[in-house]
């Protein structure tokens, strides 16, 4: 501690340092992270500043303003839970693979919906031809539901589902497929991704105007505040935003406006924030730069806490408490060398669990060429376990917290992050900002940075851009095709549902919801209500579509 007092950092590199590059120089490269921030050679206490204070920035695992994270015994207690994305084909062909992956050690389940379905379609629509059960399982009716699920009783099971603009359908599904087995909506747990502000700033899945599916979003968290009250309405998504070419730091604010934009659409409806916010999760992209990612875990755990508590005035610890699902960086998967995806992947989730992530989807080698085979899921999962069981790092709480340079790096994140948060704020706010295309057009940028950095070998791509080894060389894989036989099974398993129905109860329960729309009810009992008879998605998007009319994105220069 004495010398560090006598002796600066600055007189540091201007005795050693210079010596050491005089007689070795650094590489003439920007030593910067996969976003373009720039990194130190050498993090010291004098990085932190000198009102850098322990408690206030990071305090103890478990106590606010939970940079350490949210639970003091982490990992030692329960590990993270192994969530892979899984969904093709038809409901059967996915229900084998869920089986599969919970037969291998996975601990919850994670739905992928084919294109139709997270477009609110249905797989005799003209629209969807040629890509049903192509990217994700194709579900039309509470009949694939139904079979989605067999065999699988959900007071047991965990299950998250990726859907958006026709969130509040395949909820409504799921929550009738519990009532046929007799389980409680008290004991559902999972997560319906239901985020469709980034919907708007990078994924671009859609059907209503911003306000109407907002509008959609509060009713479906107030259902469940009031009835099925473990489940996590929400999952506020950076994972896209990302994909989409965002910094970590764009992701990290982008996402944190679109919470920010959820808790006060709740607070307008006259809900009370420690009623909803205890239920609202995060769902965060790991990306390769392993200390930048650390950082942006821990940032976001603080940022929300202190605004929670400061502005909105939260109370309940549980509101404050930033919990995320992570998945690797699907985008930085490559065709080339496809096995040293596998590294990528293993650093990407390395660097969630040092996060302190609650659930983590590791993707597969694979997954740049087709859906996931049996193998690479394999792989992938088994990924985790080495990381949870072998590598040792989830026996301590948080690390590499007081490391100088993750403590550096997650104070500018928040720094920066914030920076945005207020331009967000002068712009009127997240929805105002997304109808000026502000984030859209920030993440447009810089993406075409990057772009440009690999393009110009400033930023490497092992296999693309160095160790390019040719085509012929590459090892073949196996690779996973979906029939197109099975559009027409599922279409005539549509038509065979449609034929069976009671038409008169589908048409009543349309009208009702309809209804609904028109007089500002809360319109997830009418959805909810309408699966129970079978009416499709397609059938009760465009119910919906008729009174909310449907988006259109206007230009972004």
């Amino acid at each position: 501690m004495s010398q560090h007092r006598s002796r600066s950092k600055r007189e540091w590199e201007e005795t050693t340092l210079a010596e050491a590059r005089r007689r070795l120089p650094e590489r003439p490269v920007r030593f910067t992270t996969v976003s373009d921030m720039e990194v130190p050679l050498l993090a010291t206490p004098e990085d932190l500043g000198d009102d850098w204070n322990y408690q206030e920035r990071l305090g103890y695992p478990g106590e606010y303003p939970y940079t350490r994270g949210i639970h003091a015994t982490m990992y030692r207690a329960r590990p993270w839970t192994m969530r892979m994305f899984a969904g093709f084909g038809t409901a059967e062909d996915t229900n084998r693979r869920f089986k599969y992956l919970l037969e291998q050690g996975q601990n919850g389940l994670s739905t992928a919906f084919d294109m139709p379905t997270l477009m609110g379609r249905d797989s005799d629509d003209p629209l969807s031809e040629g890509e049903v059960g192509r990217e994700g399982v194709a579900i039309d009716s509470l009949a694939d539901m139904e079979i989605l699920f067999d065999g699988i009783p959900l007071d047991q099971v965990s299950t998250s589902m990726t859907i958006n603009c026709s969130a509040p359908v395949l909820l409504a599904m799921y929550l009738a497929v519990a009532e046929k087995q007799n389980v409680p909506f008290e004991k559902l747990r999972g997560t319906v991704q239901n985020d469709i502000l980034k919907e708007y700033i990078a994924q671009k899945e859609w059907i209503y105007p911003p306000k109407p599916s907002l509008r959609l979003i509060v009713d479906l968290i107030e259902f469940c505040t009031r009835h099925v009250p473990k489940w996590n309405t929400i999952s506020i998504s950076g994972y896209h935003i990302r994909e989409a070419g965002s910094t970590a730091v764009q992701e990290l604010a982008f996402t944190l406006a679109d919470g920010f934009g959820y808790v006060e659409a709740c607070l307008e409806r006259g809900l009370a924030v420690d009623e909803f916010a205890p239920r609202l999760s995060f769902f965060w992209n790991s990306h390769n730069d392993f200390f930048e990612e650390v950082a942006k875990f821990r940032a976001a755990r603080r940022i929300w806490a202190r605004r929670m508590k400061e502005r909105y005035g939260a109370r309940d610890p549980r509101s404050l408490m930033l919990r995320f699902h992570t998945q690797t960086a699907g985008c930085s998967l490559q065709a080339q060398q496809p096995l040293v995806n596998i590294v990528r992947v293993t650093i990407q989730a390395l660097a969630a669990v040092m996060g302190g992530t609650q659930s983590l989807h590791t993707d597969s080698y694979d997954e740049t060429l087709c859906l996931p085979t049996e193998r690479a899921v394999r792989i992938a999962l088994r990924t985790q376990q080495v990381i949870a069981e072998e590598s040792g790092v989830a026996n301590v709480v948080d690390p590499l917290g007081g490391s100088y340079l993750v403590e550096h790096l997650t104070d500018r994140m928040e720094r920066e992050a914030l920076e945005y948060l207020r331009r967000i704020e002068e712009m009127g706010g997240i929805v105002a900002a997304i109808e000026r295309g502000f984030p859209q057009k920030e993440i447009a940028d810089a993406a075409f940075r990057y772009q440009q950095q690999v393009d110009r070998g400033e930023k490497t791509i092992v296999g693309v851009n160095k160790y390019v080894i040719p085509p012929e060389e590459d090892q073949k894989i196996e690779l996973l095709r979906i029939p197109p036989e099975v559009e027409e099974r599922q279409k005539a398993r549509l038509a065979e549902v449609k034929r069976r129905r009671d038409s008169q109860a589908v048409r009543e329960a349309l009208d009702r919801l309809e209804r609904a729309c028109r007089e500002d009810e809360n319109t997830f009992p009418h959805i909810l209500e309408a699966v129970r008879r079978y009416a499709t998605v397609g059938e009760i998007c465009d119910t919906m579509k008729k009174v909310f009319g449907v988006y259109e994105e206007a230009t972004v220069l």
